[in-house]
């Protein structure tokens, strides 16, 4: 088959220029087909009339542009080979006019003839008549409605038969289109729906009387050409939207779109939207763009308050609103939203209420509003506010969530006799912020509530609650003062009160009755009460002849007098010499320090000795400095200081001062250059009680070696049973000074001995002693391992059974005298067997550990630990050692 094609005849501009010339008759070569709005040329009007200012086109089916471009209007079908049309050139200015002729052409392809001897028909350059073709849609008629011929080139020389298949012939819908056998020509038999079937691609046959194919089939489309017959439809039959009545101008709404079947891209689906009606009516709030469908706002005046609602008719038109074309219509449902632009307002500017005297959390009122806006929102839910007259927090405002009222409470008593009304000024607003801009808080959304107060009949009243007195100390007993002091609040006195005391920390005072005053029944010390600078409180109750009472607290300042003289802290003190020149001593005062530093310290009318010997001299307000002279003797001296206060209350404190040779104070000790010992009443009793536990013990050692001649022999394990731990921390209370093989050891090595003590152990460090304990039979127990006591105890008080101690006491005193004696012997003595100088044990304070470690001739200290401490004894046992020295 020999496919078909369209040429364009050129104008002699040249091969590719549309155009035809200027003022002349232009030729464009365009396909038989047109489809519309399609470019078929351009026609050079400048050079025929550059002035025109008007352009007309003879033929409707065809406009031409400014610039000379040529478009179709609608579909066209070229029938005739050749179409022409006019195009008017106008200048009104001029009054000229000049026409150019444009002529349309569509040009035929020269087929082969067919050779007789050829079977199958051949041709060159040939083609099937005529091109594709259209049918214009619900076309009348008159049916059947011929649409164009059909022709082959090899009818020219034989018999040709034509045929057709395809959709519209032998395919839905059936027999919608068929062509003449003899002749070819093409007809419709009703009417088409574009919209149902825009395109039927048919088949064209030629064949001879003896069954040959004359052509190849011939695809022939039939293109249905539109017409508007279909409205445009909006996509939603109504359109909801809301906007906030507190809404911009311009502020977009929502969107309306509309569809239309017609064919696309044409003025049957151009569409225009419009607003048909609101409702209500006036003043028009909104627009919508003709090509968009967007709706917005063109007033600011919406308000919910008046209109909550809109109602539009929106109109859709094609053709691009054009007066003919169709229309579609749809309703657009605007809901105005709620903003808050009103403000809260009172129902009335001044309210009243009343309330009884001392009553709390009960409702006193309750405050109506009004406001606008939507009902439960937060536009419409209010917040109150107590502007002025809580200052002192009576009252308390809330509101209450169903109905929007303010409730006044009174959270706090209020007092009749205090004030017997309150003027509030409450202020209310919204939860939600204000949208517009006018003042939030207006003459409107304030009120004024008036409360007044009911008095009520009570009882006392202790106001203040702690109501201060002040009285001097050491007041005499008996002296009246004025107490706590309470009032009837309905007669603003006190009259018909009784008053008692409730509490009197230390029962200094009574209180009277009927006048409330306190009555000193002690001297007030105020350095005894603790601490000394805080009030002396006393609980008062004050009781009504009804009974009724209240409590108050009287606070006693207890006025301070110069009743205490200063004090020195120090009873003894150790100066070491010549190390320490001098020592400090601190005086205190306990009353005020109004009375008290600076002190003056003071050497009075002494001996000639302490004069000579001794000087003070002022460190600070509260210490002075004790200094010797160098000529002073190691001793112990007794001095007297006087300290007074600034006012003068004075005392003397005789200062025991031991001036000793030592690098430390806890170091000195008695030395043989200081003056003899004066033994006091208790150290004689203490000797003379020694002597006699002394002579009981040489009675028990006599009695031990009468019974030792019996015979009987001591096992050896024996000590094994009966020594036993002491952990009795109490010193010696007894001094012994054995002279029954053993000797006295002095300070100064003249002669040995030992010296123990009878009563019980202590442990001082690694130290061991040695005990005797009264009466009873007596037991030896080991105690193994450095660090314990090991003591020789014998049983308290009775007898024990046999079974408990299988010896007499001779015989326990006949085995263990001969080996403690030698250990004891071996024990004082040195490396070099020289008497030992460590008869004398230290008892010192427990509360921390000695260095000494252990001081007993027994110890089992290492010797090479050394027992130089013994040289540095405290002065307080010195006693100790001088009550067992024998001088």
């Amino acid at each position: 088959m020999v496919s078909i094609g369209v040429s364009i005849q050129h104008s002699r501009r040249g091969p590719n220029n549309l155009a035809g010339e200027a003022c002349k008759k232009v030729i464009l070569n365009v396909p038989s087909k047109l489809e519309a709005d399609k470019i078929i040329g351009r026609v050079n009007l400048e050079e025929c009339f550059r002035s025109a200012d008007l352009i007309q086109s003879s033929d409707p089916d065809f406009r031409v542009l400014s610039d000379g471009s040529v478009y179709t209007a609608r579909a066209v079908v070229l029938s005739d080979e050749k179409r022409s049309f006019t195009i008017r050139l106008s200048d009104k200015r001029k009054q000229t006019q000049k026409e150019v002729t444009v002529l349309l052409e569509h040009q035929k392809k020269v087929l082969k003839t067919r050779h007789t001897r050829e079977t199958v028909l051949r041709r060159a350059k040939r083609r099937w008549a005529p091109i594709p073709c259209s049918m214009q849609e619900n076309s009348l008629g008159p049916f059947p409605l011929f649409l164009q011929q059909v022709e082959s080139d090899a009818a020219q020389n034989y018999t040709v038969f034509y045929s057709i298949s395809g959709r519209g012939v032998d395919q839905e819908p059936l027999n919608l289109f068929y062509i003449e056998r003899d002749t070819g020509n093409l007809f419709c038999t009703q009417p088409v729906d574009r919209e149902e079937y825009d395109v039927f691609d048919l088949i064209a046959y030629a064949s001879t009387a003896d069954g040959y194919s004359a052509d190849l089939p011939l695809p022939l489309p039939i293109r249905v050409e539109d017409e508007n017959d279909n409205h445009p439809v909006f996509t939603e039959a109504i359109y909801n939207f809301e906007v906030s009545e507190s809404s911009r101008l311009g502020t977009t709404v929502g969107v309306v779109c509309a569809t239309d079947r017609d064919e696309p891209d044409t003025m049957h689906t151009r569409l225009k939207y419009s607003i048909l009606q609101q409702t209500p009516r006036s003043p028009g709030l909104f627009s919508v763009h003709p090509s968009t469908g967007v709706i917005t706002t063109v007033s600011h005046y919406l308000d919910r308050e008046v209109v909550d609602k809109y109602s539009l008719i929106m109109k859709v038109q094609d053709m691009d609103g054009q007066f003919f074309g169709l229309i579609g219509t749809s309703t657009c449902i605007i809901t105005v939203t709620d903003s808050n632009d009103n403000a809260p307002t009172f129902r009335q500017n001044a309210y009243e209420a009343f309330v009884e005297e001392n009553a709390f959390n009960v409702e006193i009122l309750r405050i109506p509003v009004e406001d606008k806006d939507l009902i439960n929102t937060a536009n419409w839910r209010v917040n109150f506010t107590i502007l002025k007259g809580n200052e002192n927090g009576h009252f308390k405002i809330s509101t209450d969530k169903e109905t929007n009222e303010g409730v006044l409470r009174v959270v706090k008593p209020l007092n009749y006799e205090e004030n017997h009304q309150v003027n509030l000024e409450i202020g209310v607003n919204n939860e939600a912020p204000f949208t517009r801009d006018i003042p939030r808080v207006t003459a409107l959304n304030r009120a004024l509530v008036t409360v007044h107060v009911r008095d009520l009949d009570e009882g006392p009243e202790c106001t203040p609650a702690a109501q201060y007195v002040r009285i001097k100390e050491n007041l005499a007993v008996g002296s009246k003062i004025n107490g706590y002091k309470a009032y009837d609040p309905e007669t603003r006195n006190g009259n018909g009160l009784r008053y008692k005391k409730l509490h009197d920390p230390k029962g200094w005072i009574t209180i009277d009755e009927i006048s409330g005053s306190i009555i000193t029944s002690k001297i007030l010390d105020r350095e005894v009460e603790s601490p000394k600078n805080e009030l002396y409180n006393i609980t008062v109750l004050a009781i009504d002849k009804d009974n009724r009472s209240c409590t108050g607290t009287l606070a006693v300042d207890i006025e301070d007098i110069n009743d205490n003289p200063p004090e020195i802290l120090q009873e003894y003190v150790v100066i070491c010499k010549p190390k320490m020149g001098y020592t400090d001593i601190l005086a205190v005062d306990p009353d005020e320090p109004v009375h008290g530093a600076p002190f003056y310290f003071s050497l009075p009318n002494t001996s000639p000795e302490i004069s000579r010997l001794w000087s003070l001299t002022k460190v600070n307000d509260t210490a002075a400095r004790l200094s010797y002279q160098k000529n002073a003797g190691f001793q112990e001296y007794t001095i007297p200081i006087t300290v007074k206060d600034r006012a003068g209350q004075a005392a003397t404190k005789l200062l025991r001062v031991n001036l000793c040779e030592c690098t430390h104070p806890a170091q000195c000790r008695v030395t043989s250059r200081s003056a003899g010992v004066v033994l006091g009443k208790w150290a004689i009793l203490a000797i003379l009680l020694g002597i006699a536990l002394l002579f009981s013990v040489l009675l028990t050692l006599v009695c031990g070696v009468l019974g030792a001649t019996k015979g009987k022999r001591f096992p050896e394990d024996l000590a094994q049973q009966n020594l036993i731990i002491s952990n009795t921390e109490a010193p010696g209370d007894d001094r012994v000074c054995s002279a029954n093989g053993f000797m006295t050891q002095t300070a100064n090595n003249s002669s040995q001995g030992f010296c123990g003590t009878v009563g019980s152990g202590m442990k001082n460090g690694g130290q061991e002693t040695i005990e005797m304990m009264k009466g009873g039979h007596q037991t030896l127990e080991s105690c193994r391992g450095a660090g314990h006591h090991h003591t020789l105890d014998s049983c308290r008080g009775g007898h024990t059974e046999v079974d408990n101690c299988r010896y007499t006491y001779s015989e326990w005193h006949s085995f263990t005298q001969p080996r403690l004696g030698e250990k004891l012997h071996r024990c004082n003595q040195n490396e070099d067997h020289m008497p030992s100088q460590d008869y004398v044990l230290t008892y010192n304070y427990e509360g921390r550990g000695s260095p000494a470690g252990s001081v007993g001739c027994c110890s089992e200290k290492q010797e090479e630990d050394g027992l130089d401490f013994l040289n540095n004894l405290e002065p307080k046992f010195i006693t100790l050692a001088e009550a067992c020295t024998k001088r």
